[in-house]
């Protein structure tokens, strides 16, 4: 009698990067309700604080991950260091920026940033890293363009916030683009250095008449910890997700993030629209569409 040849094996499919992408912009894209949550502490000091917390939860990360090896080799690295120096002066300004700018309650503005944040990314590829852009991506740069001056002429006043942080994300991006580590042993790395200076702001509003945010309410604290699980576990999951899909693909899914804060702002901060603000919404978009297209027909080409 014979023996039954073995059944074939099942190849494993390979993992989507998929849930871990829409879960990343979901986190990103409620990020202003969390915020609203802290808006009693200063935001300078909340992002002492994030920062803070922000480090050790990275370590155990890296820990679990068994990323050491590649963290202590960007810490021997001078040229990683000094880039990774930049890198976490643009994320840090750029946190503050977005945290400030939510508890002022200028939400739209900052959900512009980031609908201009690719489009800047793809010129700035262009203007340093020789990139070239196809001619649907020029007009995607010029319907933008043409956004952002009538923001220029219709509000100004909150133009700042939403080019200063698509203009910092974008340079953040760039630079980081040009050093080869990581992005979880990277960003332990930018708080590490961030540290000194979160921990001098932290004490320094402990030192004043109204003393910590933190350690004076328990609910508060436990929000305030919270910051380095909303910083580094979205990122974390980004970062899976560039490795499981195609970045055009990627592209598309980044539009979530401020699509949702687009009508937080609408729905649960009910912040009236003004006419130039609305323009501009509507160029962003159509640009966006044009960009979207764009990363559609180039991976259908391919």
């Amino acid at each position: 009698m014979s023996t039954p040849a073995p059944a074939p094996a099942v190849a494993t499919p390979p993992a989507s990067g998929l849930a871990p992408a829409i879960g990343a912009y979901l986190i990103w894209g409620f990020l202003p309700l969390y915020l609203m949550l802290v808006r009693s502490v200063p935001a300078f000091e909340f992002v002492g604080w994030r920062i803070i917390w922000t480090l050790p939860l990275c370590l155990a990360i890296v820990a679990v991950r068994r990323q050491f090896p590649e963290l202590l080799a960007a810490l021997k690295s001078p040229k990683s260091l000094l880039a990774l120096l930049a890198s976490s002066v643009l994320i840090g300004g750029n946190w503050f920026i977005y945290v400030w700018a939510i508890m002022a309650g200028e939400v739209y503005a900052t959900s512009l940033g980031y609908y201009l944040n690719p489009l800047l990314n793809v010129l700035l590829g262009t203007l340093f890293l020789g990139e070239r852009l196809s001619r649907r991506q020029w007009v995607a740069v010029a319907i933008a363009s043409v956004a952002v001056a009538l923001l220029a002429a219709g509000a100004v006043t909150s133009l700042w916030i939403s080019l200063s942080l698509a203009l910092s994300f974008a340079l953040y991006g760039l630079v980081r683009k040009q050093v080869a580590v990581g992005s979880l042993p990277g960003l332990t790395i930018e708080s590490a250095i961030l540290l000194p200076v979160a921990g001098a702001v932290v004490a320094w509003y402990a030192a004043g008449p109204q003393g910590s945010a933190f350690g004076q309410d328990a609910a508060m604290s436990a929000l305030i910890v919270f910051s380095g699980v909303v910083t580094a576990v979205p990122l974390l999951m980004f970062a899976i997700a560039a490795r499981r899909m195609d970045y055009s693909t990627l592209g598309f899914i980044q539009y979530l993030a401020p699509t949702i804060v687009f009508i937080l702002g609408l729905t649960v901060f009910k912040q009236p629209l003004a006419p130039a603000k609305l323009a501009s919404f509507v160029l962003i978009w159509v640009a966006v569409g044009v960009f979207v297209w764009d990363l559609w027909a180039r991976r259908r080409a391919g």
